[in-house]
């Protein structure tokens, strides 16, 4: 009966030393979950494992839609913001143009990875901050642009008519110039999908993006730095993913700038 316990006491997790003893061999308990985690595509898991033993199809999955929506969300609202203004700058011009523009010029010329990492310094990481970083950078962009367009569509007649018909400026501004603006904001939207997906990548990759444990793709990818050399597979599978769907919606965003467009429609 004592040779049983014995033996029996032999088998069990040593939690002092971090050790299993079986069998006359002891067996770390590290090894134990490197077995468990970081295995390669199978039936059951189509794209293998993390460290942590997750499957990394389901996360890729979860970490599109959560790309998606960021990427989706943050241009809208700068897409908003920066027309707005690139509307008002170029139809009212003046002192309110340069005030605008000014704000302009220091948008772009202010580093977005250094306020990235002071807001994750100061508020954490978190999805609040990828979009602040991604609004703060893009509606330069679409202010700049609308505003030249609207300076275009100014100087036409039909606004022209408008203004002596007694319309008021803001009817002018969205019922005139806006839609004739539309084709154009559709096309750079699209194309600004492509680097909002990299720009919040990057950010969560540096950790002052998405939070853990949300499965960020560029989480994922710092997740398999330390593991190139025998798990390969948990670092390129999200960077393969980023690629294919970038190029994709760059491709996508050529055609719908080729297709609004009527010069391109008509060859």
């Amino acid at each position: 009966m004592n040779e049983i316990l014995l033996k029996d006491a032999e088998r069990r997790v040593k939690i002092g030393d971090g050790t299993i003893t079986g069998g006359g061999q002891n067996v770390q308990i590290g090894d134990q979950l490197e077995i468990l985690s970081r295995k390669a595509g199978s039936t059951k898991y189509l794209l293998g494992t993390d460290k942590n033993g997750m499957d990394i199809f389901s996360r890729l999955i979860y970490g599109a839609r959560l790309a998606l929506v960021v990427s989706l969300l943050g241009i809208v609202v700068s897409g908003i913001i920066g027309s707005s203004l690139g509307i008002i700058a170029g139809y009212y011009g003046g002192i309110l143009d340069a005030i605008i523009m000014r704000m302009v010029d220091v948008s772009l010329s202010i580093s977005l990875v250094l306020i990235a990492l002071v807001l994750a310094a100061v508020r954490g990481p978190s999805i609040e901050n990828v979009l602040i970083v991604i609004c703060l950078f893009l509606w330069s962009r679409y202010a700049r642009l609308i505003r030249g367009e609207t300076l275009q569509l100014k100087s036409q007649d039909f606004i022209a008519r408008a203004q002596v018909s007694g319309a008021s400026n803001l009817r002018i501004m969205y019922k005139h110039i806006f839609p004739n603006l539309a084709n154009t904001i559709i096309v750079l939207a699209t194309l600004q999908i492509g680097f909002v997906i990299i720009l919040e990548a990057s950010l969560s990759f540096l950790g002052a993006g998405v939070p853990r444990p949300n499965p960020a793709w560029g989480l994922m990818v710092a997740d398999g730095r330390e593991l190139l050399s025998n798990a390969w597979w948990v670092s390129l599978v999200p960077t393969v993913a980023i690629v294919l769907t970038v190029l994709s919606i760059n491709l996508l965003g050529d055609w719908v700038r080729d297709w609004l467009d009527p010069k391109q429609r008509q060859i």
